[in-house]
């Protein structure tokens, strides 16, 4: 890669050049992200898993153009039209619209309307009216007079073709509209009106105009899906009498031929240039939409996997329902499943007497300490009946987002897992699960079903898919993995290993045994010493020899872990959790060539907190009683509520009822945020007020603003 494509993607990312650089031959090397992201901080300058991610996606967009040059420039050499000075424009155009207006002229084309009048033999004509050389008389027109043509208007017209083709293809003609794009498009969309009755939550797009530049992601996406769904019509707008002024200045030089070249420019302005530059902006603007958009999928999902676990103990789950009762699940401290069965507490049957004695009779039976109740149909009811039940020891009960867990139930991973139960026993058992550990339950969902973003149909599949598999893996690995416990879908998420090798490490597992330590690693088929070097510093091993193996520490780092415990005259197991001796050591006297100041810093920090889980413990919130239905609800209630989800314009906060209120960007707080992620962050427990009401399509408005 070029030192000028370092220096542009440095200026876009706002990162050094060398910076660039160093990621790029990481990239080469085929380093994945969390790896370069915890293991080379000081080659990278402490660049974040982010930061890496984002270069990593503009080498594929560079690399992508490179070979898309090595094309055109191949492509254009046959013809043997190939100048030094389009040469050197080629290689210098890092843009890939701009080169694609740069290869247009010498794209093989179709058969158009200008291809059939050169063929003609009418090119000489259309030079005469192109190049203003002199007023193409009737006896000029007649001499191209042929079996397509058979009359001075169609002669005229067929020349008039080839310079409209002419225009189009000029790489400075098209710049003019494209900038002018870029300073004042205006995108508008009006509803139509056959479809008024049934567009209803299009309203505020039926007679909509802003300015390209200014529309938000969220409203961009809203149109267009208001387009696909047949109740708008959508344009993009520019200043076109600007716009031709400026194209005829640059290609009308003289008096000659002047009303002529006028009607060829309007022409290809309107039927050609125009359309193509306005469907460029669209696809712009729309993967600027998706960007956005997916960015704020892949935070919620970051903040979701990362929601605090309550770890290994015995839990009773619940997926509640009316008519069809309330599943429940025991499982014990590893999430496997001890017993199931279903109560009725509620109508239809309100068989309460029985369902509680089921219920202190299995708590009793199984041990367990933690009740969890699927957030969905019921979820409140389900809470008071249990809450009013009288235990025999202290019960802690949690209400836990069901948001896919119909999706894994119902799919090939629940199956194997529990071919002889059916899907209502699978979503109890991952209800609880996700209350022991999150991470490892909702990795089994595939990401855009967990239902924690907005318009998450509307944008690109495949960068949806890549963003979000990215952001699983970076909380898989920032998390770590324990790798004689892990199950197949969390280990491949871990860095280097994928599908193959995690199915590789499992059967290793269950042919071998438990690992005693990395290295045994090696042991499995597929793992090279790449694979190792990747993956290693993620995986946990509990109760192994070397204490080390249970850290975040890379095996390739143990060397330095040994030097300072030698240099203390202490073992490394007296080094582990030593503040006194961690806070006192001089780094600058432990570094080399291959550890730096920053790589050793994570070292001693992995020193003084083993072990340590990144995410927070688990809290209970308690809804407000009062309030169980939405009919309950009236204006100026203060309520207790969860942050389900964030969107571009606010976020979306459960009170303990079915529907969620909106809290809309500008009720979050008295000062300007440009995002709700300056103020808020899912699953934080916060206070609304019930600011508005709509009661035919069930929604709500909250404010956090002056609650005391």
């Amino acid at each position: 890669m070029q030192e000028q494509w370092f220096q542009i993607i440095s200026n876009r990312l706002n990162v050094q050049p060398w910076q660039v650089e160093t990621v790029y031959k990481l990239y080469l090397d085929e380093c994945t992200i969390p790896f370069i992201a915890r293991y080379r901080k000081d080659r990278t300058g402490n660049l974040n898993e982010q930061q890496i991610g984002s270069l990593f996606h503009e080498f594929e967009q560079a690399e992508e153009i490179i070979k898309r040059k090595e094309y055109i420039l191949e492509t254009i050499q046959k013809t043997g039209l190939l100048t030094e000075t389009l040469k050197k424009n080629i290689e210098n155009c890092f843009d890939k619209h701009q080169l694609e207006d740069l290869f247009l002229p010498y794209k093989p084309k179709r058969k158009t309307k200008a291809t059939k009048a050169i063929e003609s033999g009418l090119e000489p004509l259309a030079k005469i009216i192109y190049e203003q050389c002199e007023i193409p008389s009737s006896y000029t027109i007649k001499k191209f007079l042929c079996k397509d043509y058979q009359d001075e208007e169609s002669v005229l017209r067929g020349a008039m073709d080839i310079v409209v083709e002419w225009i189009n293809e000029r790489y400075d003609v098209r710049q003019i509209v494209r900038q002018q794009f870029e300073k004042s498009a205006i995108i508008s969309s009006k509803v139509i009106k056959s479809k008024i009755a049934d567009a209803e939550k299009y309203k505020q797009y039926f007679d909509y105009k802003e300015s390209l530049t200014k529309c938000a992601a969220h409203r961009f996406l809203a149109i267009l899906r208001g387009k696909e769904e047949g109740f708008l019509r959508i344009s993009i707008t520019i200043d076109d009498y600007s716009c031709l002024k400026q194209i005829k200045k640059i290609v009308i030089s003289s008096s000659i031929n002047k009303a002529l070249l006028e009607q060829c420019i309007e022409e290809a302005y309107k039927h050609y240039i125009f359309p193509s530059i306005e469907n460029e902006f669209f696809n712009i603007y729309k993967q600027k939409a998706d960007a956005e958009s997916i960015q704020i999928f892949a935070q919620n999902l970051k903040q979701l996997l990362l929601t605090p676990p309550l770890g290994e103990k015995r839990i009773l789950a619940i997926d509640p329902g009316f008519k069809t009762g309330c599943k429940i699940v025991c499982l014990d401290e590893q999430g496997n499943l001890m017993h199931n069965e279903t109560i009725y507490p509620h109508a239809p049957q309100n068989d309460r007497l029985k369902a509680e004695k089921k219920i202190i009779s299995l708590i009793d039976a199984y041990k367990i300490e933690y009740v969890a109740v699927g957030d969905g149909t019921a979820s409140r009811e389900t809470e008071n009946f249990l809450k009013n039940i009288r235990y025999n020891k202290p019960i802690k009960i949690y209400i836990v987002s069901e948001a896919g867990a119909s999706v894994y139930s119902a799919s090939d991973i629940a199956r194997q897992e529990f071919p002889q139960y059916d899907v209502t026993v699978r979503g109890a058992i991952s209800i609880g699960r996700r209350l022991q550990d999150p991470l490892a339950e909702l990795v089994k969902i595939e990401p855009k079903s967990i239902g924690v973003g907005q318009y998450q149909h509307d944008v690109d599949q495949k960068q949806l898919k890549q963003s979000l598999e990215q952001t699983v893996a970076e909380c898989v690995n920032l998390v770590g993995v324990k790798i004689n416990t892990a199950s197949e879908h969390l280990l491949k998420y871990v860095s280097g290993i994928g599908e193959k090798t995690a199915k590789a490490i499992i059967e290793f597992r269950q042919k071998s045994g438990r690992f005693e330590s990395r290295t045994d690693l090696l042991k499995v088929p597929r793992i090279n010493k790449k694979i190792f070097e990747q993956a290693a510093g993620f995986l946990r091993i509990e109760n192994s020899k070397n204490p080390l193996e249970n850290t975040g520490i890379h095996p390739d780092h143990y060397y330095i872990v040994e030097k300072i415990a030698s240099a203390y005259q202490i073992s490394i197991n007296q080094l582990i959790g030593n503040h006194e001796i961690l806070h006192s050591i001089d780094i600058k006297k432990f570094t080399d060539e291959y550890v730096g100041e920053i790589t050793l810093s994570d070292i001693i920090n992995e020193l003084k907190n083993p072990g340590y889980d990144v995410r927070l413990k688990v809290k209970v919130l308690q809804f407000s009683p009062e309030v169980t239905k939405f009919e309950d609800l009236k204006i100026g209630m203060v309520l207790n509520g969860i942050v389900t989800n964030i969107t571009h314009f606010g976020a979306f906060i459960n009170v303990g009822i079915k529907e969620s209120g909106l809290l809309h960007i500008s009720q979050i707080c008295d000062e300007f945020i440009q995002s709700p992620y300056e103020k808020l962050h899912l699953h934080q427990h916060i206070k609304v007020k019930v600011i508005g009401i709509n009661n035919n399509l069930k929604q709500f408005q909250l404010s956090s603003k002056n609650i005391e």
